[in-house]
């Protein structure tokens, strides 16, 4: 598909995640949901309805010339396609979900079976771009920022969907007072739940990262992007109070741009790879407990936890890399011949392949 064609499919994506985000904001700070039929519900299955169409709408121009079955499907789009029906189906099991069984509005909401089945439909959407993006001719092994920005629009997205099912461990929602009141007393369950929640946000928002750089050089800016999404769910959740700690977060994202474009990580630079891994990780989580530090009044009192987290973040960040990336990958030669051609291949054969 062409960048233009993969965009609109972003930015209508972006419109549903949008629309999953007000949702999300509404079950977290209205205390009485009584109905399926609300404003923010209307926004998030509008959104729906809008990239659906499109998706639709591209299969449907390949058929009107000609192509028949799964040729009709445009390239990283099938996936996508066959989502549409089934997130629909979720979708009315949501209704009779809270038509019959009542709203959620607590941890519950993260485990309900009708919204497990829209969020997993969900991500199948909204990361077509990417599929799209990864085999696209155009597109080469060093991509421009605007060729990839469908593609991580629609990663991120992806990402912030997952983070929004483990908000319960989501070190973003935080505020900075609450972080260093955490990392201060041993004694109190808090500290356990950061340090839980900045490993599980460490994963979430590192390995998207990490696998893009596996298939592309990825160019400056393409990490900020990712982490300014990322950092939009957990915003919406809270309506935007903890503010500093999200600010970190997109900042984060350009310490991580600068340590690609230092470190030149790719497939085939392992040793790079693994670095960035460990001291993009590290990096991260040093900014969010210094800047928590500074707007959330002064060095948390137990050393060992505010210095040995980033630490813990960057060891677990150098390991991701190594999973990632046990050996590093070999440039694939131009012109190998197969083993089953002979020894001996006649001139004109040559000249043929010449």
């Amino acid at each position: 598909m062409s960048l233009r064609t993969d965009l609109v499919t972003a930015l209508l994506g972006l419109w549903f995640g949008v629309g999953l985000m007000i949702d999300a904001w509404a079950h977290s700070n209205l205390a009485e949901l009584e109905t399926f039929f609300t404003p923010w519900h209307a926004v998030f299955y509008s959104g729906f309805a809008a990239v659906s169409g499109w998706i639709l709408w591209q299969v449907w121009r390949n058929v009107r010339t000609g192509r028949q079955g799964l040729a009709a499907v445009p390239m990283g789009y099938l996936a996508g396609l066959v989502a549409v029906p089934a997130f629909a189906a979720f979708g009315f099991a949501d209704m009779m979900w809270h038509t019959f069984l009542g709203i959620e509005t607590t941890i519950d909401i993260l485990f309900s079976p009708s919204h497990l089945g829209l969020i997993v439909t969900m991500l199948l959407i909204i990361t077509t771009p990417l599929r799209s993006a990864w085999s696209a001719p155009d597109v080469g092994a060093r991509p421009r920022l605007g060729r990839l920005l469908p593609a991580l629009i629609g990663f991120a997205f992806a990402t912030t969907l997952v983070s929004l099912f483990l908000s319960y461990g989501d070190a973003l929602q935080w505020s900075p007072d609450g972080i260093v009141r955490a990392l201060s007393d041993t004694e109190d369950a808090r500290a356990d739940r950061l340090a839980t929640a900045m490993v599980i946000t460490n994963v979430v928002s590192l390995a998207p990262v990490l696998l893009l750089i596996r298939r592309w050089e990825l160019p400056f800016g393409a990490m900020t992007v990712m982490y300014a999404v990322g950092a939009l769910m957990p915003g919406a959740q809270t309506s935007f109070e903890n503010l500093p700690v999200l600010v970190t977060f997109v900042a984060a994202g350009l310490a991580g741009d600068l340590l690609i474009r230092w470190l030149r990580p790719s497939s085939r630079r392992r040793a790079a790879y693994w670095a960035f891994a460990g001291l993009s990780a590290f990096v991260t989580w040093s900014l969010y407990v210094g800047v928590a530090a500074v707007t959330g009044g002064g060095l948390p009192t137990v050393p060992e936890l505010w210095t040995g987290a980033p630490v813990v973040a960057g060891l677990i960040g150098l390991a991701l890399g190594a999973l990632f990336l046990p050996n590093a990958t070999p440039a694939t030669a131009p012109d190998t011949v197969p083993d089953t051609v002979p020894d001996t291949v006649p001139d004109t054969v040559d000249a043929e392949r010449a």
